[in-house]
């Protein structure tokens, strides 16, 4: 089954790369996408926006998603549950030292729901009082690319300026 990607930039990715981030994401170090286009196109404002330069892009990707789930290595979240705050919380703080992964894939944190994990991470919220309030968040999904194994996989289909 092909599953349509996509990754919103200030650049068009044809050839999609591992580069080390400043900061510290979700679900760690790797080249993300989503099946939401509007929440890539939203990504694509934002990071154009804040970059100064380049134009607002999405990037839509192809993957045969049967395929690159049996053939890599798969971290899956179906829900925002107790292990996925833990993986993303020690993420978010730089602390992960767990199991490597080809693909990862789960709830995306938006804005939203970082501001909820960060009053978990300062301990303002409990781990149950966070799971709760994310239960009633809309939460869009992303699949995360974290090797080059993994990066063999994503075909780039086009780009649409947005």
């Amino acid at each position: 089954m092909m599953l349509t990607l996509y990754h919103g930039s200030n650049v068009v990715v044809e050839k999609p790369a591992l580069i080390k981030q400043n900061r510290f994401l979700d679900f760690g170090y790797g080249f993300y996408t989503t099946t939401n286009e509007e929440q890539a196109k939203d990504f694509a404002v934002k990071v154009t926006k804040k970059r100064k330069e380049g134009t607002a892009t999405l990037n839509i990707y192809e993957i045969d998603e049967k395929k690159a789930f049996e053939e890599c290595s798969l971290l899956n979240f179906d829900e925002p549950d107790e292990k996925w705050l833990d993986f993303v919380a020690e993420n978010r703080q730089g602390t992960y030292h767990g199991e490597k992964y080809d693909l990862v894939y789960g709830p995306v944190a938006n804005d939203d729901v970082y501001r909820t994990i960060t009053l978990y991470m300062t301990g303002i919220l409990s781990k149950t009082q966070t799971l709760e309030a994310l239960k009633i968040r809309k939460l869009y999904n992303q699949l995360v690319f974290k090797s080059e194994k993994s990066l063999e996989y994503i075909k780039f289909q086009r780009r649409i300026f947005i």
